[in-house]
């Protein structure tokens, strides 16, 4: 089933490769980065504020730390520990070292630990693109006590998407080069991933790039060039089609008073001047009200 629903516009903020947006129902603050922008940004519902802090690194994605205020930023040269009061960053440690790579997604579990997922960079130094040349990516673990866990060979071309199950026993994982997201079995007590297989691969608009997952245990796909987003149920069938007013959407986290409001991330990398130009929304982060209540983004536990 294909919508095209009533949507808002959260900020006038247009980011460059907005990513990783996460709710804090404790505040009703959402939080997203821009990581060619090399921005982090928050919105505030309480108020309708946007802030933005600027980090020297290109921010890939975020999480709120549960034991202590601040976050835990993905940076692509590795984690960092990151405080909104000063808005200083303190490294932690660099999961993937491996020379050409950068870090890209990532999310917490249920348990309050951070994945993470790497490629090979497609980035220059000045933000502009470059060509991906191996599939170098892997999957990684932060633990709350700071220990790092590789959880795959260096197989994955651009790595995307990670959520939970409700039932907390399947972890989805994407790679966007090759059009394909993953489902794994998961152990929450230990962080083990088992049994990988294809939950679904080649869909015809655009590639996978983040996700979130509703109380069905459905999961929403952003579809980076397709200028939509997919709901995928558990047996791989995609049952809704939500048109989004930008072409590259990136992300989706569902929040709001009641977590039915879906909020979708966008970038305007790989867009002409002639597209932007064309359509004033491509960057924007766009809220959509939905029938569906998604689950709560989790907060890292360290």
């Amino acid at each position: 089933m294909e919508q095209k629903p009533y949507f808002n516009v959260i900020t006038a903020t247009r980011d460059q490769v907005g990513e990783s947006p996460i709710w804090d129902e404790d505040t009703q603050c959402l939080y997203w980065v821009d990581i060619i922008g090399k921005a982090i940004r928050r919105h505030d519902f309480t108020n309708e504020k946007t802030t933005s802090w600027r980090s020297k690194d290109f921010p890939t994605a975020i999480a709120l730390r549960q034991t202590v205020s601040g976050a835990v930023v993905a940076l692509a040269g590795g984690v960092a520990w990151f405080d909104f009061s000063t808005g200083q960053f303190i490294s932690q440690s660099n999961p993937d070292p491996t020379v050409g790579n950068r870090l890209n997604e990532g999310r917490c579990d249920p348990s309050g630990r951070f994945w993470l997922g790497s490629m090979r960079t497609n980035l220059n130094p000045d933000g502009s693109g470059r060509d991906i040349d191996r599939h170098s990516g892997a999957l990684f673990r932060l633990d709350p006590d700071g220990t790092v866990t590789r959880h795959t060979d260096y197989e994955f071309g651009i790595s995307n998407t990670m959520a939970w199950s409700p039932d907390k026993k399947t972890f989805y994982f994407g790679d966007s080069l090759r059009n394909v997201i993953f489902a794994f079995d998961y152990d929450d007590d230990s962080g083990g991933l088992s049994n990988r297989r294809v939950l679904l691969e080649g869909f015809e608009s655009g590639v996978p790039d983040g996700s979130s997952i509703d109380e069905d245990g459905c999961l929403w796909n952003a579809r980076f060039g397709g200028g939509r987003v997919i709901r995928i149920t558990p047996d791989g069938r995609v049952d809704r089609e939500i048109i989004v007013p930008m072409t590259n959407p990136t992300s989706c986290t569902f929040g709001g008073a009641d977590r039915k409001s879906l909020f979708v991330s966008s970038a305007q990398f790989t867009l002409s001047e002639a597209q932007l130009r064309a359509n004033p929304l491509e960057g924007a982060l766009i809220e959509i009200s939905l029938d569906f209540t998604g689950l709560p983004d989790h907060k890292f536990r360290g």
